[in-house]
């Protein structure tokens, strides 16, 4: 139990403050579809118990990942947030085949529904809070970068810099990007329904919605699938070939491989050094360059080989 305090401490914090606030807008947009039978509430209904129950797996995943290796998993947990992740999309897709569905039978037979300033009220009061979330995973989205940005720049950056997240962060910023979408669309469906004699309005809302949930699962999957079975990091492999490179003693380096295991790096590198190294220089040489590589943020394990120097230089980047 203890152990499960201490990872849990270590999880995924915008996955959690994410799935807290998720979860109280759906109690909230659930009671409400209650009380005014606003297709477009169901919808967003649907949506936030979606990404409450997704985030707050990708937190139980993400602190999971972080256990330390055993005897019998000795590379580590890191790939267990991709595989929480491909299992919690599924309840997405569920949910947006449901709000989906629900948009095409009101579409099919439209009906008034009533608390016009309750849904505008509940609908609005949710955008904010998601739009609050969503700001916060597009600050640690540029923090893990060690970039300094702030005011309208961190809209731009997180958006050119999300391929590289952690899963969990690009997962509440997707999902929480849409939330906010959803909500002001939502919105604009109930202004519509609400002022015109065209009800059909929310059953469209609801349909798009779905759609973008869709989307969500979509992309989401991909990512995840990749990571599961072993993803290579070139831009990392790029950082860590030039880091090793300006090291005196390394000639060339043949080959390297960055593989990103959920949030973790494992660096597989092999160099060339000058033949009549001593074994003891060769040593201090390893444990010199694993010291600087591990300084990277997210590099967890580092293996380095060694062979002659051929002349030949095969690093060019």
């Amino acid at each position: 139990m203890g152990e499960l305090l201490r990872l849990l401490k270590k999880g995924n914090k915008s996955a959690l403050l994410a799935g807290i606030v998720n979860a109280i807008i759906a109690i909230i947009k659930g009671a409400t579809f209650i009380l005014t039978g606003n297709v477009a509430m169901f919808a967003e209904t649907m949506h936030s118990l979606g990404d409450a129950a997704n985030q707050f797996f990708v937190f139980i995943g993400s602190a999971l990942s972080k256990k330390t290796p055993t005897a019998r998993f000795p590379n580590g947990f890191g790939r267990l947030v991709n595989l929480v992740l491909l299992g919690a999309v599924l309840i997405v897709g569920i949910m947006s085949f449901e709000t989906i569905r629900e948009g095409f039978r009101h579409i099919l037979h439209p009906t008034e529904s009533s608390g016009f300033i309750l849904n505008v009220s509940v609908l609005g009061i949710a955008v904010m809070l998601e739009a609050t979330v969503l700001y916060k995973a597009m600050k640690e989205i540029v923090y893990d970068e060690d970039i300094e940005v702030k005011g309208i720049n961190i809209l731009f950056q997180s958006f050119k810099r999300l391929r590289n997240a952690k899963p969990a962060t690009k997962l509440v910023f997707m999902e929480d990007l849409v939330a906010t979408g959803g909500g002001i669309l939502a919105i604009i469906a109930v202004i519509i329904s609400n002022f015109t004699s065209y009800h059909q309005a929310e059953g469209i809302a609801s349909i798009l919605i779905g759609l973008m949930m869709f989307f969500v699962v979509g992309k989401v999957f991909l990512d995840n699938a990749a990571g599961a079975i072993g993803e290579a990091d070139e831009k990392m492999e790029d950082k860590i070939g030039s880091l090793v490179m300006r090291d005196p003693d390394v000639k060339d380096i043949q080959g390297i491989n960055v593989i990103k295991e959920g949030e973790d790096f494992h660096v597989e590198i092999e160099i060339e050094i000058e033949p009549t190294l001593t074994v003891a220089v060769a040593d201090d040489i390893k444990d010199r360059l694993e010291k600087k590589i591990l300084t990277e943020k997210g590099i967890t394990d580092v293996l380095i080989e060694f062979d002659e120097d051929d002349g030949l230089l095969n690093w060019k980047k």
